[in-house]
């Protein structure tokens, strides 16, 4: 990949260089003086290098050594060279500081800050750097000469790229699908695209349809597959296929598309053109451009205008990886292809790496999975990994191709794809990209810190026109339009939450970070987990991201040994103690340092260099004085920095600073004076107004600055004379953000003395895009009685203002007003009662508003809210109706037609705690004439999809509509009611898929059938209702209403309470269409008694089922089961999960299906077994008692469990309250959790295939040697429990009358607690078998238990450890003991505190003995009752 990394690193590296030795700082400060001469011999050389990098990246890649070997000298040099020219940069910075002042208030520091300040020293330490690289350049081009590298020429400042053959692009209509993976894993994204293409039959214009996506997904066979396709064929007569690929000249592609028709002969001496035109007309066809490229307009629009002769319903169907030429060739129609599922891509891998289903080793197709994740969702990786392994057949061969750290070799053959790509961008892009390497791999990236990242190493070339900040953003869409970034995501700031910045993020696919990687080399390092030893920071290396813990001891341990010219260090994990080697960080212009410590570890003399410093979420409670000699740093980032108290007081010298990022320091007390010197400052997110003096900076200074982004002002009470300097403070401010604009908060307006009259003139400041103002307290105001901010102010959001009523807000776009307690109505009289732009609207805890404008008069030649998507009003306790239509006349052929849109764009309407409101709305009256009069046409929420209302007390109707209006929610998806007593009825809402009603009229049942058909979602909570008798519940389905019944329902989820009509006699019906219900919960239903077994028989899709509260539900009838009950109930049969919550009256489970994983049944009290009945039980359990145990004989004897043939899956099972269960036999060998509370009658627990085994006592070494081992003859027939061999967590609580015994710790256990027993006497290790590994160990109350093992693996791993009211155990194991200092949390009683052995203590040791004899008696005593 040698002629990646040239062609990535070189040509940007040298031209910033040229750029570096160009600078005008280095004539303005003479710091170059004496050394004059080889400064313009160095800039007459630069470019001879430039002309050439070209031809010798072009012999690199043609493997000529000494091309590669030149190139990669050149490199060296550049980098050193750069790294002298910042040098020389710096040392102007600081000469104009100490002009300006900053010498004299650093006092006797500077001695020690700038050692060689003295211009004489550093003349010749500087003179000898730039001789030793102008005599390295000069070597560079004598071996250029005699390697004969050519010049290229230079287009529009961008190097020409190399043209790279295209012709194994070329593609055609045929597709090879032998297993028909491709025509499967695309049958969705073929279905849509066709369905478009059909749809467009009677559309006259051409129909354009990109298929959009990065390389490698399956564009061109998803294309494939469309053209193939029957429909496609019979509509469309004529069907062409064209490959662009390369250069898109109109003439050729006309040509081309010419050629590929059945007429390609005729009409040969005619121009292109004219014969495509004569091709199409008249016709419809469908034409595909596979792999187009053009970004040039006029070109597709030359075309175009041959293609739109063909007949009615043509269409092109497109490919490309490019967003932008999706936009220039049908930006209504774009159609982005996500990657694919990862069963196909495993299915191809399959399919690709094994010849035959008789070569399929299963320890080969176990590694699989880990192939797949490489892929990505990428079929064209899974087709080239597939065929790399197809050769190998070992497991060491795919382990290295599984866990490579790049996948992007010749032999994989996806890199032509993806190198086309990448060799396809500009030569300074290509250095942004492959910079992105640092990150790891599924990082979510913050745009703006990645460009701020690339303008502090210097990869964005400066431009006359635009900002370097404007020029990263244009180059990071580029970038994303041509797939390299993915997920891209925005995310809007809230500053209640104080989540300031808005945000843009985006991802790198696994494939294209490979290339980056690639790229890079050795370059970028990434170490997200402790790196080994060996090699893994070289001494090339000058980029890292580490994400692991002890992060300063890696750092600290590699660079004792190593020095390499770092420039971007991101430490992603938090750092605790001190820096080493911090002369070693000399290069950096990057670094990210999440400190937990309160000071900062490096020293400000050593990072000269410094561009980009972010401290965000350290502890630090200031930072250093001298961090103010930091020239160079343009971006300082100490946001969320909660204990930081001040900042530096010289920052005013930090000239080069745009970006001071500081919101979320809430202990920050002032901001340091002289704020107007930062002229570049372009973003200040939180500004502190102190207390007047000569160490703090008065708001009045930042009048002068270009501040963008978000500004929150505090103690705005303390700025003197804030009046006037708050009024002017919108004049001089241009707050432009990235994407959202800008933003401007106003904290305790109310402190600022006689500025109420002058915030009203902050609305008219043209570049302020969003205003938040915010009081402390609700108070008398008529601030904003007529406040009207210009056309650009588009957000406004106030807190706490207390007049009584609003200005002109007609252009607003948002408006939030939260705790306005006195405003009475939004506008006064005189004002427009129209927002023709305003999309957002909310209104929260506006307790005295109840009108929309201040008079009761209707206006009825204009819309209130035309263009309203989203409409949120919450405890506004006096509004009762939200506004009324206006009535507008339009001419119509058959006379005056009344049309009404109040709400036409409403999507969201949320109601909250509004007590008064009544309907809804008025009713429209919108009427449309026709021959026998007038009739309603149009909803008065024509687009609404989202209604939510909630404690709505008065609310009783919808609306005032008048007789035979049609549907009121056309549109409506989603709908809740919550809280609302008095409605009894629900509306009319054809594509309704979610429904949830809490809280409501039993009444409401009734109308639920009419959503059945495009329910995906119900959640009924209904007014309980006593109800005795079955024959008091009536069907869901109303007679008249089952014979539309011909269909399935699509509803999923369906969560009960209360609905009793859904059980009833006459309720049987329904439950035949929720074939496809996977979850359903029951609550609160008294008609339940027997399990329902016709809603099991119809339920073929259910995976959870819930039954909460149901005091009738007793089960099975009361008889016994008959001896084929279990063949009788073989229903649910693809349950996963069941819950049983209180139902008293439960006595008999159903037979439960085999694939069960998780079983929760909790205050059966009744309940006697959970899989079915379990005969002997009663002879098991007679004499025994929570303090002794004995296990008879005649257990051995006892039959199966039917569990043997139940549960095989069964994987967690959580009991509690269950005080009639007398045993858990045969518990599944699946199991992994098992947790029992307060089930007073367990006896046993066990785990056994053939049913109850004969107890053996084991003698284990694993138990504490706290009680010596008895004689052969005293040994007792106490019962052990047995525990699945697959249990990783185990609870016991409350369940005093477990039989005594050991308990036997299988080796999976992660986690056991145990809480109130007094029967178990010991903890032990299964014989035989490996100890477990436990993590949490909780020991309470346990009168009886007396044994831990004394296995050291078992504490090992232990993080949390209880032991606590457990008398019997007199001392912990030795292991334990050692074992304490290395737990995070622990509680222990006082007894348990470990006496070391020394010198000291040997006098103690008699009474230890005593002790530990006391204990050996005691012990013998408890087992001697035991036998007894």
């Amino acid at each position: 990949m040698a002629e990646l990394v040239v062609t990535m690193a070189l040509r940007p590296l040298v031209a910033m260089l040229r750029d570096k030795a160009s600078s005008y700082l280095l004539d303005q400060y003479n710091v170059m003086e004496g050394m004059e001469k080889q400064h313009m011999i160095l800039k007459r050389r630069l470019p001879i290098i430039l002309d050439v990098i070209t031809d010798a990246e072009e012999q690199a890649t043609a493997n000529r050594e000494g091309a590669k070997v030149w190139l990669q000298e050149l490199k060296r040099v550049a980098y050193e060279a750069n790294e002298v020219f910042d040098e020389f940069k710096y040392e102007a910075l600081r000469r104009e500081a100490r002009k300006n002042g900053h010498y004299k208030e650093l006092g006797f520091d500077v001695i020690k800050l700038f050692p060689t300040h003295n211009r004489v020293v550093f003349r010749h330490r500087m003179g000898s750097k730039l001789c030793r690289i102008l005599e390295d350049i000069n070597v560079l081009i004598a071996e250029m000469h005699d390697f004969g590298l050519r010049q290229t020429l230079l287009v529009s400042n961008q190097l020409r790229q190399t043209p790279v053959s295209k012709e194994w692009r070329h593609t055609d209509y045929v597709i090879i699908d032998p297993q028909e993976i491709a025509s499967r894993s695309r049958r969705e994204d073929k279905n849509n695209i066709v369905k478009v293409l059909l749809g467009e039959a009677s559309n006259a214009n051409l129909a354009v349809v990109p298929i959009v996506g990065m390389g490698g997904l399956g564009k061109t066979t998803l294309a494939q597959l469309i053209y193939n396709e029957p429909e496609i064929q019979k509509h469309f007569p004529l069907q062409l296929w064209v490959c662009i690929s390369d250069t898109f000249d109109v003439n050729s592609v006309a040509k081309s598309i010419v050629e590929a028709s059945p007429k390609k002969n005729d009409d040969t001496d005619k121009p292109a053109l004219d014969r495509l035109q004569k091709l199409v007309s008249g016709q419809r066809y469908l034409l595909v451009l596979d792999d187009v490229w053009n970004r040039e307009v006029h070109k597709w629009e030359r075309l175009k205008v041959c293609l739109q002769q063909g007949g009615m319903g043509s269409a092109v169907l497109t490919t490309t990886r490019d967003k932008q030429v999706a936009e220039i060739m049908g930006v209504d129609r774009t159609y982005n292809l996500n990657v694919l599922q990862d069963y196909f891509i495993e299915e191809i891998i399959v399919d690709r790496a094994f010849s035959s289903e008789n070569e399929k080793p299963p320890e080969l197709l176990e590694m699989v999975g880990e192939i797949v994740k490489r892929c990505r969702g990428s079929p064209l990786a899974a087709t080239a990994l597939g065929s790399v392994l197809r050769t190998k057949t070992s497991v060491e061969e795919w382990k290295v191709v599984s866990s490579g750290s790049s996948i992007c070799t010749e032999e994989t053959g996806i890199l032509p794809i993806l190198k086309l790509s990448y060799n396809d961008l500009p030569a300074h892009m290509k250095q942004c990209f492959a910079f992105c390497a640092i990150f790891p791999k599924d990082y979510k990236i913050n745009v703006e810190k990645l460009i701020q990242l690339w303008i502090a190493n210097g990869f964005i070339p400066e431009q006359e026109e635009d900002s370097l900040e404007t020029a990263g953003k244009h180059i990071f869409s580029e970038l994303a339009s041509r797939s390299f970034f993915l997920d891209i995501e925005e995310f809007k700031g809230d500053m209640q939450n104080q989540q300031y910045c808005f945000r843009t993020t985006c991802k790198i696919h696994d494939l294209m970070h490979d290339i980056a990687m690639s790229v890079m080399g050795k370059e970028c390092v990434v170490a997200i987990k402790e790196p080994s030893q060996i090699e893994w920071l070289s001494d090339t290396a000058r980029h890292l991201f580490l994400s692991c813990d002890e992060t300063e001891g890696i750092l600290n341990d590699s660079l004792e040994k190593k020095s390499p010219a770092i420039q971007t260090l991101i430490c992603d994990r938090g750092v605790y103690s001190p820096l080493k080697h911090v002369s070693k960080y000399n290069t950096l212009h990057a670094l990210k340092l999440c400190l937990r410590t309160e000071s900062f570890p490096l020293k400000p003399k050593y990072l000269h260099h410094l561009r980009y410093l972010d401290l965000s979420e350290s502890y630090i409670k200031a930072l250093p004085e001298d961090i103010s000699i930091l020239y160079n740093l343009q971006v300082l980032d100490v946001s969320n920095c909660s204990y930081l108290e001040r900042l530096p007081r010289q920052m005013k010298y930090m000239t080069s600073l745009c970006h001071l990022y500081t919101h979320g320091c809430r202990k920050l007390k002032s901001m340091p004076p002289g704020l107007e010197n930062l002229t570049k400052l372009q973003t200040l997110t939180f500004f502190v107004a102190g207390v007047p003096g000569p160490d703090c900076a008065d708001v009045g200074e930042l009048h002068g600055l270009n501040i963008g982004g978000q500004l929150e002002l505090c103690q705005v009470e303390n700025v003197e004379k804030a009046d006037a300097k708050v009024a002017n403070l919108g004049g001089q401010l241009e707050l432009q953000h990235l994407n959202l604009g800008d933003q401007l908060e106003l904290r305790r307006v109310e402190n600022v003395k006689k500025a109420e009259e002058k915030v009203v003139n902050l609305g008219n400041k043209k570049d302020l895009r969003e205003l938040t103002l915010r009081w402390t307290e609700v108070g008398d105001s008529k601030v904003l009685d007529k406040f009207e901010p210009h056309g650009g102010l588009q957000v406004l959001k106030i807190y706490k203002y207390g007049g009584k009523c609003m200005g002109m807000l007609q252009n607003m776009v948002e408006i939030h007003l939260s705790r306005c307690h006195r405003m009475q109505f939004l506008f006064s009289c005189g004002t427009s009662f129209t927002f023709p732009k305003l999309k957002v609207l909310t209104l929260e805890h506006l307790l005295d508003f109840e009108r929309w404008w201040e008079i009761n008069e209707r206006h009825e030649e204009q819309i209130i809210f035309p263009l309203l998507e989203t409409l949120f009003i919450r405890h506004c306790g006096k509004l009762i109706a939200l506004p009324e239509a206006p009535l507008l006349g339009e001419p119509s052929r058959g006379g005056n037609r009344l049309v009404c849109t109040p709400f036409s764009l409403l999507e969201n309407l949320f109601i909250w705690y509004c007590g008064k409101l009544v309907p809804l709305r008025e009713a429209p009256l919108v009427h449309e004439s026709c021959s026998g009069g007038y009739r309603l046409v149009q909803s008065a929420f024509p687009a609404l999809k989202v209604l939510a209302l909630e404690d709505l007390e008065s609310f009783q109707k919808w609306d005032a509509a008048v007789e035979g209006e049609l549907i009121l929610f056309p549109q409506l998806e989603t709908l809740s009611v919550q809280k609302c007593p008095k409605l009894v009825d629900l509306p009319e809402a054809p594509k309704l898929s979610v429904l949830k009603i809490e809280d409501g009229k039993q009444e409401l049942s009734h109308f639920v059938d009419r959503y059945l058909s495009s329910l995906t979602k119900l959640t009924m909570n209904l007014e309980y209702t006593e109800t005795t008798s079955e024959a008091e519940c009536t069907s869901i389905v109303p007679a008249d209403s089952k014979e539309k019944w011909n269909q399935k329902s699509p509803i999923t989820v369906m969560k009960l309470r209360s609905c009793n009509s859904f059980f009833g006699p006459g309720a049987l019906e329904p439950w035949d269409y929720f074939v496809r219900l996977e979850n359903l919960e029951i609550d609160r239903c008294d008609v339940l008694v027997h399990w329902p077994e016709n809603v099991f028989q119809s339920l073929v899709s259910l995976r959870r089922l819930v039954i909460r509260n149901c005091e009738n539900l007793t089960g099975y009838a009361q008889a016994p089961l008959e001896p084929l009950a279990s063949e009788r109930s073989q229903y649910l049969r693809g349950l996963e999960s069941l819950g049983l919550v209180n139902c008293p009256s439960l006595v008999e489970m159903f037979n439960v299906p085999a694939y069960l994983k998780k079983m929760d049944i909790h205050g059966c009290i009744k309940l006697e077994s959970i899989f079915g009945k379990q005969q002997g039980m009663a002879e098991l359990v007679q004499g025994s008692s929570s303090s002794e145990a004995v296990m008879p004989a005649a257990v051995s004897e006892l039959p199966s469990s039917p569990m043997n043939h139940f549960c095989p899956c069964l994987e967690y099972l959580d009991l509690s309250g269950c005080g009639s269960l007398q045993a858990v036999l045969s518990l599944p060998l699946s199991l992994k959790t098992f947790e029992i509370a307060r089930c007073s009658s367990i006896q046993v627990l066990s785990c056994q295939l053939g049913g109850l085994q004969k107890p053996q006592i084991t003698t284990s070494r694993s138990r504490s040697p706290i009680m010596p081992e008895p004689p052969a003859a005293t040994t007792p027939t106490a019962r052990e429990h047995l525990l699945p061999p697959h249990l990783e967590y185990l609870g016991i609580w409350e369940c005093a009358g477990m039989l005594g015994g050991p308990l036997c710790l299988p080796a999976p256990l992660k986690e056991l607690s145990i809480m109130g027993n007094s029967g178990l006497t010991s903890l032990e290790c299964l014989s035989g078998e490996q100890p477990p590994s436990l993590e949490y160990l909780d020991l309470e109350r346990c009168s009886t238990l007396a044994s831990l093992p004394n296995e050291p693996q078992v504490y090992s791993s232990l993080r949390y450890l209880k032991i606590t009211g457990c008398p019997a155990i007199k001392k912990l194991p030795r292991c334990l003991q050692q074992s304490l200092g290395s737990i995070d949390s622990k509680v222990l009683d006082a007894c348990y505190e470990v006496t070391a052995f020394k010198p000291k203590t040997w006098s103690e040791i008699p009474r230890l003995v005593r002790e530990r004899r006391q204990a050996t008696r005691e012990a013998k005593k408890l087992r001697q009752s035991m036998q007894e």
